[in-house]
């Protein structure tokens, strides 16, 4: 396959273990490191981005979380918000230091839940020169109560009290209880919405990524829904671009707005379709956005015209 010849296999240490990552070396001098959402690998997660910005001459590191797919950690399937954020300092670190990498010009990408450490790490990580949250989960209580119209009576009692074994049980060391990413409502999952059950489709089509272990500890759910990363988009000084999906019922357009309308330099693109629109039918106008946007902040090599002014929202925009 053309593009494992064009990435490399690294690790990098964090917390005590190493993260894997796939290193798509550049041309221009620049860097994207990127992570997927919640419970998703670097493959189905960031592979049909990461392909179309290295192709544009940027470098790539997109890499695991600890406790994910190639890095190390144990127990395995857990997401902690925690190990993630140093998780994604320890990531930049690494891009920082690639020898064809200018330190000044990294930036950080992410979506879903990764989309919403977006907001974290741009507050906490001065040295980057942008960053991107697509579709991302800005406001987990706002989140939790838009995904209980797509879930059962039943189905809540049983995802919370299987979160709540599974957060006890962890304290005394016990196996983590897994879940599915999505299911059909009534069902015990992390997304019930409508648009969450087109993960696999999205980003997995004809089980591409058979190793793939579309699960996590339960305990996530209940970490997630108390998640408020948006609340320091304020604190983000590097410019900022938060791609939006008009009919997302997972993460929720609105919240990530409002986050966007805080950030000092942030601009939104919105997009037609749910969560998953920018890996299926909105690719390419994402890419698009996308591609622009790190062209005008991270090179010198900007198109003409501007690709994100039609679809931006320019009660949001601020240009540096």
């Amino acid at each position: 396959m053309r593009m494992s010849m064009e990435r490399e296999k690294v690790r990098f240490p964090s917390g005590g273990t190493e993260c894997a990552a796939w290193h798509y070396p550049g041309t221009n001098g620049a860097c994207v490191v990127m992570a997927a959402g919640g419970g998703v690998t670097k493959e189905p997660g960031t592979d049909p981005f990461a392909a179309r910005f290295h192709a544009a001459g940027f470098g790539v590191l997109a890499f695991d979380y600890r406790r994910l797919g190639e890095s190390g950690g144990a127990p395995r399937q857990i997401l902690n918000i925690r190990e993630q954020l140093a998780d994604w300092r320890a990531a930049i670190a690494c891009a920082a230091a690639l020898p064809e990498v200018d330190p000044a010009r990294v930036a950080a990408w992410g979506f879903s839940a990764s989309g919403g450490h977006i907001f974290e790490v741009a507050a906490r990580a001065p040295q980057l020169a942008a960053a991107i949250a697509q579709t991302p989960l800005a406001d987990g209580p706002e989140a939790s109560r838009g995904a209980m119209t797509y879930q059962t009576p039943w189905g809540m009692l049983r995802l919370t009290v299987r979160g709540l074994l599974d957060a006890v049980g962890g304290l005394v060391g016990r196996k983590p209880l897994l879940m599915p990413l999505a299911g059909p409502p009534g069902t015990v999952a992390v997304l019930t919405t409508p648009d969450g059950n087109d993960g696999a489709r999205a980003l997995n089509p004809g089980n591409r990524y058979p190793e793939w272990q579309q699960e996590v500890a339960a305990r996530t759910a209940l970490s997630l829904s108390f998640y408020r990363p948006g609340r320091q988009a304020s604190k983000a000084r590097c410019p900022l671009l938060v791609v939006v999906c008009d009919r997302d019922r997972s993460a929720l357009p609105g919240p990530a707005v409002a986050a966007a309308r805080r950030a000092p330099r942030a601009e939104v693109v919105h997009l037609p379709g749910g969560h998953y629109a920018p890996f299926m039918d909105a690719h390419e106008p994402a890419v698009e956005a996308e591609l622009t946007f790190l062209q005008r902040h991270l090179t010198d090599e900007a198109p003409d015209g501007d690709g994100v002014a039609a679809t931006a929202d320019p009660s949001v925009r601020s240009r540096s």
